[in-house]
């Protein structure tokens, strides 16, 4: 097998606007006919990369790891014996280790095996995470003390605890009663631990759960948002502020299945709160995503309701996925999608329908009704709104998103917030498409950058690019991954191929 550790030269042209820069690449040469890519990729953050994949034997299996660095050098590589019935689900980095978590997938109820690998040097140790409850799982995650295992039984939320000093689990408590979307799990600089429940009360209104607990597990503090009548608290994602305060985002509607606009609490130290509301039709520039005549049609729908003393109302599934500090401000991101179906066996028909995304990523398989077959989540565009620090509205934009569609709803458009600006960024098969943005109005529109291969002479078509992904590394760095067929031609005419999985360094200079 080869490995390849490309530095690009770069060519220093003054040029009054910013550029995605890629500033080195790290190939593995894949053998003919591989078609789904053998490696994934972690982030460790300033301490490198993580590139592991599933090796089969005849009795056992390995897990191969290999261990870059940010320059994309590698470091070293290694190989863990694992049982063939434990199932690798997540990989997960918290200071100096990373951490790999098993399932045995023979037993519902089986336990789970964490192994704790030392990023420096690849040494590891294993922990047995005791569990008695048949669970899908979500998240995983990992404190300084403890591992947090997240997912469902029978529509219910649960999250396990395991602490590592005392090598015990339990169930954290506030869980496993009632039916609800798990939201979100944050861990906060204090070393408590932040969970947010989408589910209804007594009164049948979709409300959100926040409970605390801290590094053993206790539960410190539940605080309940509500919403106010006629309206339903769907998704929400939460920060920490200085001071003590806690501001959750997300998206509210008149039914439990269809959001109509953005909310934004603001939770002082006492569990105090206060909800503001924006409707969609109140956004300036929620429908730029459309085409001209299009955005232009629904503009004057709101403004002919408005003189009426009417308001219209807007139906979109959004998932909120970021909220993020920015100077004064406060930055959401979300993206809006719809299910896609389409008609078994006839090709070209589709279908759209008003199937749920909010129930447990677990049950989002493949749906079949009659002759129609669910084949993916179609997504449409992300929104970013600015709040200051009072939760007002200060502007919004949005980044059409072409082409995408996913079997699994993932975060698409990742976003870098630095000095006075917004740099909005997805990666679409062999594109990283980009757009950036100041207090809403668009400094640069959107451009598209090809991914950089190691030589001139490199040719990737369209079609030559498989699972390209694009996710955050450290600071304002990204990484971008995934298999290509690389075509160079010689000095003789002759075209030389080769089949790589690779990983691209990008920034926005």
């Amino acid at each position: 097998m080869r490995v390849l550790a490309l530095t690009f030269f770069l060519f220093a042209f003054a040029m009054a606007h910013g550029q995605v820069q890629q500033p080195g690449r790290f190939e593995i040469s894949l053998r003919e006919g591989d078609e789904e890519s053998p490696y994934r990729v972690a982030s460790l953050r300033e301490r490198g990369l993580v590139a592991y994949r599933r090796l089969v034997g005849k009795r056992e299996d390995q897990i191969e790891l290999i261990k870059i660095d940010t320059s994309l050098k590698e470091e070293w590589r290694g190989y863990i014996q694992v049982e063939k019935s434990l199932n690798l689900l997540f990989v997960e980095q918290r200071r100096d280790y990373f951490f790999l978590l098993f399932k045995n997938t023979d037993y519902a109820m089986g336990d789970f095996q964490i192994v704790a690998v030392q990023a420096a040097t690849g040494d590891y140790g294993t922990y047995t995470v005791k569990n008695l409850i048949p669970f899908a799982v979500n998240q995983f995650m990992v404190t300084p003390e403890a591992a947090l295992i997240s997912g469902y039984y029978n529509y219910r939320p649960l999250v396990l605890h395991f602490h590592f000093g005392r090598q015990q689990s339990k169930i954290l408590p506030g869980f496993f009663n009632e039916a609800g979307e798990l939201n979100q799990i944050k861990l906060s600089a204090d070393g408590t631990v932040d969970i947010i429940v989408s589910a209804k009360n007594f009164e049948r209104k979709k409300c959100l759960w926040i409970r605390t607990y801290d590094g053993e597990g206790s539960l410190l503090k539940t605080i309940v948002l509500q919403p106010e009548a006629d309206k339903h608290l769907i998704f929400g994602r939460s920060i920490k502020m200085p001071g003590g305060e806690q501001v959750v985002s997300g998206v509210y509607g008149r039914y439990t299945e269809y959001s109509r606009g953005i909310f934004l609490a603001r939770i002082n130290p006492y569990g105090e709160y206060t909800i503001n509301y924006y409707n969609f039709a109140d956004l300036q520039r929620f429908f730029n995503y459309m085409k001209a005549g299009r955005e232009k049609r629904i503009k004057s729908r709101i403004e002919r309701k408005k003189i009426k003393g009417k308001r219209i109302r807007f139906n979109y599934r959004i998932l909120v996925h970021e909220l993020i500090p920015h100077g004064r401000q406060l930055v959401m991101l979300g993206e809006a999608f719809y299910p896609h179906y389409s008609y078994a066996g006839r090709p070209g028909s589709s279908y759209f329908s008003s199937y749920s995304p909010f129930i447990p990523r677990f049950y989002a398989n493949p749906l079949v009704r009659g002759e129609l077959v669910f084949d993916g989540y179609q997504y449409t565009h992300a929104v970013v709104i600015g709040f200051d620090q009072n939760g007002k509205l200060l502007w919004d934009n949005s980044f059409e998103i072409n082409d995408v569609r996913t079997m699994q709803l993932e975060q698409f458009v990742k976003v870098e917030a630095a000095d006075d600006r917004l740099v909005l960024l997805y990666l679409y098969e062999n594109t990283i498409r980009s757009k950036v943005i100041r207090d809403g109005d668009v400094i640069e529109g959107k451009a598209v950058n090809e991914l950089r291969t190691g030589y001139a002479e490199d040719v990737v078509k369209p079609q030559d690019t498989q699972g390209s992904t694009l996710d955050y590394w450290y600071g304002n760095v990204f990484y971008a991954k995934g298999m290509q067929r690389v075509r160079n031609m010689t000095a003789a005419g002759v075209e030389l191929n080769r089949w790589v999985f690779f990983i691209n360094k990008i920034t926005y200079e």
